[in-house]
């Protein structure tokens, strides 16, 4: 029934709906639905943030500024933590399907995680496509008023944060992907 519902807003983007208001907070508010309804839309979107973070290959370090010009879905996430487990895989899917020029996922492992603990919790849960970065220090977190994990944010193109959910969520959901749908598609 829920994909019913969602029909008539994939016809829309496939026409080429206008994409001045898929950012609209107005406009993504009635595609949240189950664990989605937890979204929280900032009404204007908050102030970009500088922040660094290791990177999994060569321990060099990141910014948000290498994803400018496309919407991120940043994730902070720890190896002991239980809804993380449940919803990365999930998180994985979203990449999969929408990762490119427009979208991207960020996996931030905040705090104490070792690069063998990250790589056996992905190893383990079977994901493959998402990066295994890292926020030892947890300042990237910080920086974001991250308090609890899992915390996943959704970030414009200019890097600024337009959503924010507390709590993990069925990131492979209809709702979910219908969210993402409509942000990419406004980018044509």
């Amino acid at each position: 029934m829920r994909l019913l519902r969602l029909f008539p807003l994939y016809m829309a983007l496939a026409l080429g709906a206008n994409a001045a208001l898929a950012t609209d907070a107005e406009t993504l508010a009635p595609l949240r639905d189950g664990s989605l309804k937890r979204l929280i839309l900032h009404s204007e979107p908050k102030e970009a943030k500088t922040i660094e973070f290791q990177l999994e290959d060569d321990g060099g370090v990141g910014t948000l500024e290498d994803y400018a010009g496309k919407y991120v879905l940043v994730n902070f996430w720890a190896t002991w933590c239980a809804p993380c487990r449940k919803e990365m895989p999930q998180i994985a899917e979203l990449q999969e399907e929408f990762g490119g020029d427009k979208f991207e996922v960020l996996t931030l492992a905040t705090g104490r995680n070792s690069p063998a603990g990250i790589k056996k919790f992905f190893d383990d849960n079977g994901i493959t496509g998402l990066p295994r970065h890292q926020d030892q220090s947890s300042s990237a977190a910080r920086e974001f008023g991250v308090v609890a994990l899992p915390i996943t944010l959704i970030l414009n193109p200019e890097g600024q944060e337009i959503a924010r959910l507390i709590g993990d969520a069925e990131w492979n959901s209809d709702s979910a992907k219908a969210i993402i749908s409509t942000l990419v598609g406004a980018e044509s």
